[in-house]
């Protein structure tokens, strides 16, 4: 005998297929939840991970700057220690020269001839003083010339000057005021490391000028 199914099948298989759609739906979304999940726990550790690098790499950047600065300190000193030793060896240099300038200008100062006044500009000497004759100015630039520590003397004036007492000479030689002639002239100083150029010894003097002292005479 057959049996007939009066029993509402579609609406059963109908349910039934919403049941399944819910349940895959619910899977989809707690799939799509935990994937979301896993790549904001991903990205939030790059992140994290980047914070600390940059992190570190600020601290680093303070140390390189704390050391730059101590390095720039470092090159101060240097630099004044430098600009020190740079003064100190000019004056050494300098007191040298000016012991061997003051022993030349006394070497070379011949017989009739004084100095009244000595002015230093940089490497430029003038010496201004009184004389007896031009021939003995002439003498003393000689003098300087060979000495080797003055070069390229320069007489810029030279003239004759009225006497105290009416052309009487004086009873001491050393009287600059009976000096009838008065000059002033220029001196380059030289580098006291370099020969002299005509091949004569520091301090010497010229032996053919007239009435020149003798080396060790003041």
């Amino acid at each position: 005998m057959a049996r007939i199914n009066l029993l509402p099948w579609r609406a059963e298989r109908r349910k039934a297929r919403e049941r399944e759609f819910y349940s895959m739906l619910g899977f989809a979304a707690l799939g799509g939840v935990l994937l979301s999940a896993l790549i904001w726990f991903y990205y939030d550790a790059q992140i994290s991970g980047q914070t600390e690098r940059n992190a570190f790499l600020t601290t680093e950047i303070e140390k390189v700057k704390a050391q730059n600065e101590e390095i720039k300190e470092l090159d101060k000193k240097k630099d004044r220690l430098l600009a020190r030793k740079k003064v100190i060896e000019e004056l050494q240099a300098n007191r040298s020269q000016m012991v061997h300038l003051f022993d030349s200008l006394v070497r070379t100062i011949p017989d009739g001839v004084a100095l009244t006044n000595v002015k230093q500009d940089g490497d430029i000497l003038t010496l201004e003083g009184r004389s007896q004759s031009n021939a003995r100015v002439s003498a003393y630039m000689r003098n300087l010339e060979s000495s080797g520590w003055m070069t390229n003397p320069d007489l810029s004036i030279i003239e004759a000057k009225s006497q105290d007492k009416a052309g009487q000479p004086a009873a001491s030689s050393m009287d600059t005021k009976t000096l009838p002639y008065v000059f002033t002239l220029k001196v380059k100083l030289a580098n006291p490391n370099e020969a002299d150029k005509n091949g004569i010894a520091p301090g010497a003097v010229d032996p053919a000028a007239p009435g020149t002292a003798a080396p060790g005479m003041t």
